[in-house]
């Protein structure tokens, strides 16, 4: 019994507890390319980056694992500050390795509708180099990392943390600059 209690709790305390994660894509390295399946306001739709780039920057935040402590307290973070993001012309995509049915609650429940959450893919985790690599992650979970990508497709900024606080600050400043 005591064992059963213990392995969520453990697991729950990686995801909760600061430490710096490590993040390989610089500041001016080109943003890898994809498309992925996601969800907006509860909505299935897709998401690709090299047209969301068409549109302005993008803070591209990758995040361990919906409905956790810090991952919604994230979301919601990012939704308060979603006028602002659009303000400065740029749109915020969170990502994990989550499924599709439950990015759709979270789209709705955690980031209040306000924008998308994709499913960060294998792939995708590897190309960013996001894969959680801390002892007792569960295989497939994404770091706590936030890119902020220009128009031209090249990372202008990198916070890479697995305590959730900043993120929100730090990618609105950098999308800021870029107006400027």
């Amino acid at each position: 019994m005591l064992k059963t209690f213990l392995a969520p709790l453990a697991a729950a305390t990686f995801l909760f507890a600061p430490g710096v994660a490590s993040a390989s894509l610089p500041v001016g390295a080109k943003a890898p390319e994809f498309a992925t399946k996601g969800a907006k306001g509860g909505k299935v739709m897709g998401f690709d980056l090299k047209q969301a780039l068409k549109r302005g920057p993008v803070v591209l935040y990758f995040y361990p694992k919906a409905f956790t402590q810090g991952c919604t307290l994230e979301a919601h973070a990012f939704a308060e500050a979603s006028d602002d993001f659009a303000k400065a012309g740029a749109s915020v995509v969170g990502m994990s390795a989550d499924d599709l049915p439950t990015l759709q609650k979270f789209s709705t429940e955690a980031c209040r509708d306000k924008f998308a959450v994709a499913i960060a893919t294998p792939k995708i985790i590897k190309d960013y180099d996001v894969a959680l690599k801390r002892e007792g992650a569960p295989a497939g979970m994404t770091d706590r990392t936030s890119y902020v990508i220009a128009r031209d497709g090249r990372i202008t900024m990198v916070h890479s943390e697995l305590d959730y606080r900043d993120h929100v600050k730090l990618t609105l400043e950098a999308v800021q600059k870029l107006k400027k």
